[in-house]
């Protein structure tokens, strides 16, 4: 790997900095410009300006830090950010094992920095040659980390074509249940809104330190991968610790209150974490991220008396509690009945169709986001929920997703993008993510 920086002294005295600076190719990458693709942020993008006023000042930064090496990537388990935006990559015609890795070294380095609240390179948006372009486009110059966190990963179609080509040579380690999705009910998927070779997943608590991310890494990656699609999101609809309060998702409800928790050790080993004994052995630490853009008719649900909006999903809006009875927290029984007789909970329900306790203890973990891209041409709201879970097989997904066929919510939204990728384990200082894959 030729690097234009053998030291970094940003980096210098991090014991979990990478050593090397950009590639040759990154750094052509960088002169290269965003161009279009780095600029495609959705139609959402607009907003940003308007939730400036909410930024942490640069002093504010040691509080909203992750480290980015480790065991497991960052922006899984990590407390859930205000903001996303989210990019699926596609490689581009003639590249070869080598560019892969490389970009793979580029995005890891530079990610390694933005987490920490630097640019993306020691030189940066300021500090280069005036004749030339900046290594970093600076729209996050004088921002704090805002907790950023950049998760990487990898879709079936890195390993081999939807035609069966094995473009890196990696086919024979796919993980044997990383496969497309099968087709749902209540799904009609937009192909520009869905697959990708990659996945890129930059969460901060700043939406313009999350577009950065993503904006940088589209320019190292010229020449190398494009952007397939993106989306922003905000106002997280699920819970990683217990100290957050559950948040609403745009039909007003809370979302997401048997999530599960990042000091739940034996959930996440169970459900989310590959483990060591599993195949293939690249891929222990890691685990697998399904996401699902579902467009939501708005309009229709603002109709609803709140009494058939809280049976569809099975609990009160206002405390969030099981409509058998109880706190938010309360488990709800199912057996439990009404005044007239019939079930407290309907049978169709959201809450009782994704119960652990009915779906043979399946658990996933939730990292979803609200989203509203203007409007459509018929002038209703263009919004939704980006649903982002992250399991240890993608079949867990499968499993719940075929028991919600029956759900009361599906006349209200619609699944219209989806996604399947590998997230392979937290990378070692020194070395990079995916590391494993190549060994």
């Amino acid at each position: 790997m030729i690097t234009n920086e053998k030291t970094d002294p940003t980096l210098a005295h991090d014991p979990q900095s990478a050593p090397t600076g950009l590639s040759r190719r990154g750094l052509l990458g960088l002169a290269a410009g965003v161009g279009a693709a780095g600029l495609a942020v959705g139609a959402g993008a607009g907003s940003i300006a308007g939730v400036a006023a909410g930024r942490q000042k640069a002093g504010d930064a040691a509080a909203s830090v992750f480290p980015y090496f480790g065991a497991h990537q960052a922006g899984i388990t990590t407390p859930v950010q205000d903001h996303l935006h989210f990019a699926a990559f596609d490689m581009m015609a003639r590249t070869n094992r080598d560019d892969l890795v490389e970009l793979l070294q580029d995005w890891t380095y530079a990610a390694a920095r933005m987490s920490q609240g630097l640019d993306v390179s020691a030189t940066g948006s300021v500090g280069g040659s005036p004749e030339a372009p900046p290594d970093d486009t600076g729209e996050a110059l004088g921002l704090a980390a805002n907790g950023l966190t950049i998760t990487i990963g990898f879709g079936p179609t890195l390993f081999e074509t939807e035609d069966g080509t094995d473009r890196y040579g990696l086919a024979a380690r796919r993980p044997a249940s990383l496969q497309k999705l099968p087709p749902f009910l209540g799904e009609d998927l937009i192909p520009g809104l869905s697959g990708g070779d990659l996945f890129v997943q930059a969460c901060a608590d700043d939406p313009q330190v999350a577009v950065h991310a993503v904006r940088n890494l589209s320019r190292i990656a010229f020449g190398r991968a494009k952007l397939r699609w993106s989306q922003l999101g905000f106002g997280k609809t699920s819970k990683t610790t217990a100290d957050q309060a559950t948040p609403r998702n745009l039909f007003g409800f809370k979302d997401g209150t048997a999530n599960i928790l990042a000091d739940d050790a034996d959930a996440l080993a169970a459900h989310v974490w590959v483990g060591a004994e599993d195949e293939p052995a690249w891929m222990a630490g890691g685990s697998y991220l399904v996401a699902r853009k579902i467009a939501m008719r708005i309009e229709t649900w603002d109709r609803l008396r709140l009494s058939e909006q809280e049976r569809t999903f099975g609990r009160d809006k206002g405390e969030g509690a099981p409509l058998s009875g109880g706190k938010e927290q309360t488990a709800p029984d199912f057996h439990a009945t009404s005044a007239t007789g019939s079930p407290a909970i309907d049978a169709r329900s959201h809450v009782r169709l994704a119960h652990p306790d009915l779906n043979d203890g399946n658990r996933i973990l939730r990292r979803g986001y609200n989203y509203v891209d203007g409007n459509t041409a018929l002038g209703t709201l263009d919004a939704g929920l980006f649903f982002l879970s992250y399991q240890r097989s993608p079949e867990q997904f499968v499993r719940l997703q075929k028991a919600l066929a029956t759900d009361l919510m599906a006349e209200y939204v619609t699944h219209v993008g989806s996604g399947v990728w590998a997230v392979p384990p937290g990378a070692a200082a020194g070395s990079y993510v995916g590391a494993g894959l190549f060994a």
